[in-house]
């Protein structure tokens, strides 16, 4: 509230300045969680792409030191994954709208065929929470007339009807997160000279895995140290397996 502007007592048009301000700047609603939800599955999608195609160039880089081979290997890694990403989110995301558009034509045809008897529902469903019977009936009769779908959605689904998340968005953006986080690993193989690419690589890659941990808790509330030191330890795993593996079939000719 501006602290030069009379506050004014509840209900006069000064408090209702102020109550509107402070609704418009205040994030309330799902819309904070869902802008949390999206910025947070990007930084696991760009945390897959760091740890994903690290492993392989880092792999392949302890087969062989010849750029061809690790950058051919790193850029299928790439592809592959980023279709892999957008390929599973399009399904997952595609499964979770057309059940969300389910339930939503269920109850517009409940709210068509059995009006009364909804309305009833929506007034136990906020006496359940706490409200006196004549409070619940009237809150029921009011949502009702304002918006009877989108009452009942919210109350008993805890869904908006226009807040369906779209799955080729979710693909589209799974995938550029992937890529995102691809790029570094594989910068790191290919730009220094031969003898300190891979422990710059485990370097660059251990480095960024520590802040997208820390990042992606953040995002959730979490303790952002125990997320930073989980992800290095598991993306430090995930290196030193591949390069052992690829410097052993290289040690072997196999490769």
């Amino acid at each position: 509230m501006d602290p030069y502007e009379p506050a004014g007592p509840a209900g006069t048009p000064d408090a209702g300045r102020g109550l509107n301000r402070h609704l418009d700047t205040e994030p309330h609603g799902n819309d904070i969680a869902h802008r949390l939800n999206w910025l947070r599955a990007g930084v696991l999608g760009a945390n897959d792409g760091i740890v994903s195609v690290a492993a392989i160039v880092v792999g392949v880089a302890g087969a062989t030191s010849d750029t061809g081979p690790i950058l051919a290997a790193g850029a299928a890694g790439v592809v592959g994954g980023a279709v892999s990403m957008a390929l599973g989110e399009y399904v997952s995301v595609s499964s979770q709208s057309d059940s969300q558009r389910a339930l939503i034509d269920k109850e517009r045809r409940e709210l068509a065929e059995e009006p009364e008897e909804e309305l009833a529902e929506l007034a136990s469903i906020y006496q359940a929470k706490g409200l006196t019977p004549e409070t619940a009936a009237k809150v029921a009769e009011e949502l009702t007339a304002h918006d009877a779908l989108a009452a009942h959605l919210s109350a008993e689904l805890n869904i908006d009807e226009t807040d369906i998340v779209s799955p080729w968005h979710a693909a589209f953006a799974s995938a550029i997160a992937f890529t995102i986080g691809a790029v570094l690993p594989m910068l790191a193989i290919l730009l220094p000279p031969p003898e300190i690419r891979v422990p710059l690589t485990f370097a660059a890659v251990l480095v960024a895995l520590a802040l997208t941990g820390a990042l992606g808790a953040w995002i959730g509330g979490g303790s952002r140290a125990k997320a930073a030191v989980r992800v290095v330890v598991g993306g430090a795993l995930a290196l030193a397996a591949t390069f052992l593996i690829g410097n052993l079939l290289g040690a072997s000719g196999v490769v």
